[in-house]
């Protein structure tokens, strides 16, 4: 028989008929019943399974024979069940009018050795007479599984898939490939260009992508960003491409992040999670690695949630602590209480710095900081004009702790050159808070020079994002000069635009150091070398 005896079927369909109501089984693969599942007439809902068995290349090892008390075949939330819960199988047994069972509908998932238009990720094979099924459901299913191990399309993603980040987010890193998800009511134009840059971030962290979705709406799902059928479309795309993780451009609420991870149960992540992975990653001095563990910890607080909520509030409270602890209110308690530990020592280092920058002013070395969008190029100049080996890849946020090096001019002129993390767009509010100390060298800085990428297709919006953060720091007032990077790569109809747009900034190459002649005069014109501030005059 098909999986299911003939005693079975005839009962499930007398039970089915009776109640009036769908009846399925949950059977795994030694053909024993795991669940009983009573439904409404039209439906039947599956409660949350355990994810013991899944993991790369693997199905759930259960499928679902349930009744339809009508003759169609399977529905889309037969199908929608069979993808979002990696079911083995899901069966149909329709029921007639006399209480007995009259035929089956079977489907299962098929790999796909590559995403095409329309493609499905199942096979609903032709309906047979309900005494007559023959399938090898064993069989079946193990060819399935060595099919997607062969093509390395893994079904659902790596174990512990879920709600990433948070404490130990940064050990285990990102990785894997992903389907990046831009959802909101901006032009579309603007929200494929946020997605490049998320992309941009994704490779970074060592995500390879494998496809996009995008999903203008007047307002955003509150409980899961995006549709039912949308979310049935990302499903589908991301295991016709063997994507384990979801990128979402945003930040998610915490329950936002429980709902996808529940609804998918893939790995969910956020932009500003896969900026703190990235931070993490690149961090490299004892203050770099602090401020990023403060923003990760930070980021964790409000999503750690109990299991039992009743049972924490009875818990909390005078007396409530030590042995009496949930785990919950343990991590929670665990957590301020590092955030507290990690303050203390960057208020320390703050205060070495601030005795640096002291020792620097009573030299009387004029100090300039390189600030720009991050990959515009700052740390190549830095190199460039000092003959230094400052790390400079042509990734983003490839500097995050700052850098300083003494730039020496003719007549025995010198000056502190700085080089600083990179700006973003939507930084998270976690780092922005946590890297402010580092950007405190932009406050006793006399010039800045402001770095921008030139032939960036986004260069008036990251120009113009790099000024709000320095308006939000109260340093719009600190002179400012603006480079424009990359100026070998743009040809002449590119060049007029960009300096019809932008008339103040100065054209260079920052590998080379024959263009670098103009930004040099310019730098030493700015700075009153007697005084150690820059002179007045018109910023970037």
């Amino acid at each position: 028989m098909g999986g299911y005896t003939l005693d079975q079927a005839r009962e499930l369909a007398a039970i089915s008929h009776g109640i009036g109501r769908q009846v399925g089984l949950l059977i795994d693969r030694k053909g024993r019943p795991d669940m009983v599942l009573v439904g409404e007439p039209h439906a039947i809902y599956i409660p949350k399974l355990s994810r013991s068995r899944l993991g790369a290349g693997r199905l759930r090892g259960i499928r679902l024979l349930h009744t339809h008390l009508h003759d169609a075949g399977l529905d889309q939330e037969d199908l929608t069940d069979l993808l979002f819960l990696r079911l083995d199988s899901v069966a149909a047994l329709t029921v007639d009018h006399m209480a007995s069972p009259a035929a089956l509908h079977l489907a299962h998932l098929v790999p796909l050795a590559a995403p095409e238009a329309g493609a499905k990720p199942w096979d609903i094979l032709a309906p047979k007479a309900w005494d007559r099924v023959d399938t090898d459901f064993d069989a079946l299913t193990q060819a399935l599984e060595e099919e997607f191990a062969r093509l390395d399309k893994p079904v659902v993603g790596a174990a512990g898939a879920g709600v990433a980040g948070g404490v130990g987010a940064s050990e285990e890193g990102v990785s894997g490939r992903a389907v990046l998800i831009g959802v909101g009511d901006a032009p579309r134009l603007d929200l494929e260009a946020s997605l490049e840059e998320l992309e941009a971030l994704a490779k970074t962290a060592g995500l390879s992508i494998t496809g996009r979705v995008i999903q203008r709406v007047a307002q955003v799902n509150p409980r899961t960003i995006i549709g039912k059928g949308k979310l049935s479309e990302l499903e589908i795309m991301a295991l016709s491409t063997g994507a384990s993780v979801l990128l979402f451009d945003g930040e998610l609420t915490p329950a936002q992040m429980r709902n996808l991870a529940d609804l998918t149960e893939r790995k969910i992540l956020d932009r500003t999670q896969l900026i703190l992975d990235i931070f993490a990653q690149r961090a490299s001095s004892r203050s770099g690695k602090l401020q990023v563990e403060m923003a990760q910890l930070k980021y964790t607080l409000p999503r750690l949630v109990g299991k039992n909520l009743a049972m924490s509030r009875l818990m909390g409270g005078i007396g409530g602590r030590g042995p009496g602890e949930t785990k919950l209110e343990i991590d929670r308690r665990r957590i301020r209480e590092r955030i507290t530990r990690i303050k203390h020592e960057l208020t320390e280092l703050r205060r070495q710095r601030a005795q640096v920058r002291d020792r620097r002013a009573k030299a009387g070395l004029p100090i300039v900081s390189l600030v720009g969008y991050t990959n515009a190029g700052k740390s190549t100049l830095l190199n460039t004009l000092t003959r230094s080996s400052v790390l400079a890849e042509d990734k983003l946020f490839a500097t995050l702790d700052p850098v300083s090096r003494r730039l020496r001019f003719p007549q025995e002129r010198e000056l502190v050159l700085t080089d600083t993390v990179g700006f973003i767009r939507q930084l998270p509010k976690e780092l922005k808070e946590a890297f402010r100390a580092t950007l405190e060298e932009l406050e006793s800085a006399d010039l800045l020079i402001q770095v921008a990428d030139a032939g960036h297709a986004e260069l008036a919006g990251q120009v113009e994002a790099v000024e709000a953060i320095l308006k939000e720091m109260e340093l719009e007032t600190v002179p400012r000069l603006l480079a424009l990077n990359k100026w070998d790569r743009l040809d002449g109809d590119r060049k007029d635009w960009v300096l019809n747009r932008y008339p103040e900034g100065i054209p260079i190459s920052a590998r080379s150091r024959e263009t670098l002649e103009p930004l040099v005069a310019e730098i030493v014109r700015r700075v009153d070398w007697e005084k150690g501030v820059a002179r007045s005059g018109q910023s970037g």
